[in-house]
Parts: C-alpha cells; sequence; structure tokens
C-alpha cells in the first residue's frame, strides 16, 4: 500500500487494516519483540522537528510506525500522516507531499504529526522545509524524522536554525538493542542462544532482525548481509566516492586490528591518493554509523591528539561481519575465533557498548546538541588503555585471563582513577575491577523494567 493510500485510510480513522502496518505486522510475528531505549519515551506535544539517526536494520522505521499508530489511537483521524523519502524523488515532490498533508490535517486535532521515514534520501529536505516553515506553513506540526546518514542529518539540523520548535531535545541517536534486552528475551530459550547468548549477541550486532534469522536459521542470512552490504556501498558511491577504495579501507582495518594506525599508512595501503583522502573515507563510515576513530589521549593536557596515528573500531558489529574477510555467519565460527581476531572482537564489542552507554547518558540528560561522544585510547612506551572516555573512565580489553600483577604501573601514573578490564578473569582491587565481557555487557545501565527487577536500572554514568 502506498503512502497516498495509507494517509488517506489515516484521515478517515480506518486502522483496523493489517496492511496499513507493515513494520508493526513483521514485529509481531516475530519470536522476539525486542523493545528500544534511545532517550525518546514519548513524543512531545508541541510543533517542531525531531531527526533521529542510526544505522540500517536496527527498527528505526519499526518505532516509528509505532508512534504513528499510537498518535492516531490518541488524537483523532486525521492527526498524523506518514511519508517514506525511500520513494521521493525529488525536493519538489517532497515540497509538494508536505503542503498536500498539511491541508489534510483534521481542523480539530489537538496534535498534528507528520512522520518522515529515511528522509536523507530525499535530496535538499532541510531547503524544503526552511522554506515552508520560512513561509507560515508546518509552524503547528511536530515533523519526526529518521535516516541512516548522521551527516546529512546533522547538516540539515545546522541549516534550520529557530526553526525546530521549543523543544527539550530534538537530535536522537537511535542504538541497537542492549545485551540486557536481548539476554532477559532468549535466555530461556533451548539450543544455541541459551548455550552461546553471549556469541549469539555479538554476532547479531544488536540488529533485531539479524538475531530473528539467527533464531530461525542459526546463521546470519545472506539476506541481511545483502542489507547491510548494500547500505553501506550504496551511500558510499552516491556520495561520490569509491567502492574499491572502501573495500580496501576496510579489508586494512580488519588487518591492522585494535592497533593505531595513521591515516597515512591507511590511504597508501587502500590506494587512496593521501591522508586526507583516508580521513574522508572514515569520516563517511562514521557518519554511517559504523565506526569510531580513536584518537591518542594526552593525560597531561587532558584533551586528544589529533596529528597522532588513531585506533579504527568498529561500533555496527552487523557491518564488521558483512565486510570481514572470513565471512563469519555462524556463532561457533566467532567463538572459535583465533587469538588475533578474538582479540579484534572483544574490544569492538566494548567499543560499540561504550558508544552506545554514552549516547544514552547524553539522550536521557537531555543534551540538546549533537555531539560526538568522546572515546580516546592512551599509551606510553611501555603501557597502553584501550578505551578513555570523555569523563576520563579507564577501559582495558582482553581476550583471555589477566592477574592484578600485570597492572602495577597503572596507579602511579594514574593514582586517582580506577582501570576497568574486561578480560575472562574476575577481580576487584583499589585502583582496578576486572569483569567478563558477558557481564560488563549485562550490566549496562536502563531505564527499562525487567521481570527480575522490582525498579528499573536507572541510568547512572558511575
Amino acid at each position: 500500500m502506498n503512502c497516498d493510500e495509507r494517509n488517506r485510510l489515516f484521515s478517515e480513522g480506518n486502522l483496523d487494516r493489517e496492511d496499513l502496518w507493515p513494520k508493526i505486522s513483521e514485529y509481531e510475528s516475530r519470536r522476539f519483540q525486542f523493545r528500544w531505549e534511545f532517550g525518546l519515551s514519548d513524543l512531545p506535544k508541541q510543533p517542531g522537528i525531531i531527526t533521529i539517526r542510526g544505522a540500517r536494520q536496527i527498527g528505526k522505521s519499526t518505532w516509528l510506525e509505532f508512534r504513528l499508530k499510537d498518535t492516531l489511537e490518541d488524537f483523532g483521524p486525521g492527526s498524523a500522516f506518514f511519508l517514506n523519502g525511500d520513494y521521493i524523488y525529488s525536493h519538489q515532490e517532497f515540497e509538494e507531499s508536505l503542503l498536500r498533508l498539511e491541508q489534510a490535517f483534521n481542523k480539530k486535532a489537538k496534535v498534528r504529526r507528520i512522520f518522515i521515514d529515511e528522509i536523507t534520501q530525499i535530496k535538499n529536505w532541510e531547503r524544503v522545509i526552511k522554506r515552508l516553515i520560512d513561509s507560515g506553513h508546518l509552524r503547528d506540526v511536530l515533523i519526526v524524522t529518521t535516516g541512516s546518514n548522521a551527516a546529512d542529518i546533522r547538516r540539515g539540523g545546522e541549516k534550520l536554525p529557530g526553526r525546530k520548535g521549543n523543544l527539550i531535545r530534538s537530535e536522537y541517536i537511535f542504538l541497537p538493542i542492549s545485551f540486557k534486552e536481548f539476554y532477559y528475551q532468549v535466555k530461556d530459550e533451548v539450543g544455541m542462544f541459551k548455550n552461546d547468548t553471549l556469541f549469539a549477541y555479538l554476532l547479531s550486532g544488536g540488529s533485531p532482525l539479524a538475531v530473528e534469522g539467527l533464531y530461525r536459521d542459526e546463521k546470519l542470512e545472506e539476506s541481511f548481509i545483502s542489507l547491510i552490504s548494500d547500505w553501506v556501498l550504496g551511500d558510499i558511491v552516491s556520495s561520490g566516492r569509491s567502492r574499491i577504495f572502501v573495500l580496501n579501507l576496510l579489508q586494512k582495518i580488519y588487518q591492522v586490528g585494535p592497533s593505531p594506525v595513521s591515516y597515512t599508512k591507511l590511504a597508501k595501503d587502500a590506494g587512496l591518493s593521501n591522508n586526507s583522502a583516508a580521513l574522508d573515507y572514515i569520516e563517511k563510515l562514521s557518519d554511517l554509523l559504523c565506526v569510531i576513530p580513536l584518537m591518542p589521549w594526552d593525560h597531561q593536557k587532558n584533551r586528544s591528539i589529533s596529528r597522532k596515528a588513531s585506533k579504527i573500531a568498529f561500533i555496527n558489529l552487523s557491518m564488521a561481519w558483512t565486510f570481514h574477510p572470513d565471512a563469519p555467519r555462524y556463532i561457533h565460527e566467532i567463538r572459535n575465533f583465533d587469538k588475533k581476531n578474538k582479540a579484534m572482537l572483544y574490544e569492538w564489542a566494548v567499543a560499540q557498548e561504550l558508544w552506545r552507554r554514552q549516547h544514552l547518558a547524553a539522550q536521557i540528560d537531555n543534551k540538546n546538541s549533537y555531539q560526538q561522544p568522546a572515546l580516546s585510547y592512551w599509551s606510553s612506551q611501555d603501557h597502553e588503555i584501550d578505551f578513555v572516555t570523555h569523563d576520563k573512565q579507564f577501559y582495558e580489553v582482553k581476550a583471555g585471563p589477566t592477574s592484578p600483577h600485570e597492572f602495577p604501573w597503572f596507579p602511579q601514573i594514574f593514582p586517582k582513577g580506577k582501570l576497568n578490564i574486561i578480560s575472562d578473569s574476575t577481580y576487584e582491587t583499589d585502583y582496578l575491577k576486572s569483569v567478563q565481557l558477558k557481564d560488563f555487557l549485562l550490566n549496562s545501565p536502563t531505564e527499562l523494567y525487567y521481570d527480575e527487577d522490582k525498579s528499573p536500572w536507572l541510568f547512572s554514568s558511575s
């Protein structure tokens, strides 16, 4: 059913047709119905513009459809409409669609909302909205948009100063499902999910669609891999960059693993012209919320150093396995990784989780301006710490056992700090705390309720 037909039914209040809610129907047919958590539990009633960006296949469109249905049920026929950016081919068509929907709102509706999925597919979308608002249109409408290109939505937001309303917050990152949410939904299952819960989650990357395929076929489905590949490479090519160069660059990232590498080295090995070209590709992958560069941190000056070698960490594990040279598709394949690959797996899992936690904390605190959470690494001639957060928390990741005797140097350099160690060992001292990866992920702060808890795990950055 196309958008015009759906919007006609929305204006009539005819909401009982199953084909009107394709994403919701798909969600409800799945074995696992995961809950989302990204700092936006309820939509505001006042007008404005909300931009939500996140990787593909983590549930943005489904979440949007639920909010669309909620609005129509709560505020009546003609209170909300829907557009799909994947099927709008020009800014003129977009403008005409918005004007048409504005005229279709029920005049008695106390709330007016337009939901736009994948708005980043519409070229110059922000200019259209700016022009309409400046000419007196859409000023009493809440526009809720999703997209998978962070840079496009960020630039679009920057071009709409003073036009996003008086919302407490207008920009959000849509996050993958947490391991805690995954664990409590699958822990009672028989078979591989019960025996390999941790590695099942790591292979899925926190994507509900990937989880469903793993449950059904015990592997990452090739159709899911194709969706991720087509999204990443399609966005790279449409931005004027080379498919071959980004594939070369990704293979170099797999080769160096969690080790620091200069952009000059990346450019040379990937066949790019210079370090600026390599940086451009890394920034593009960052805008797609696939990787983040970790710059070295100067603890004496308390700042990151931009001109030294960086570590490139995946924050989208689904994307990491899509292009991985070993193409892991089964749980036992990542569980049985060799030492080098397992070290990468553990470090990227922690990177994705720290990135997720920092965004969730910022969004719960209603910090409105978009800012990439700061993750850095620290190294000296003799020692290294894998992750340093913006609030100076330290994380070291080891794919194997560790001992407190390995870190006598830490309190000498950071006398007021505490080193969080993720390894196969468990212990705690005055300046060290080591937990296993499963427990580190399981204890992620959350606002969601669980049957086992008498209260939600309220977010705490400590």
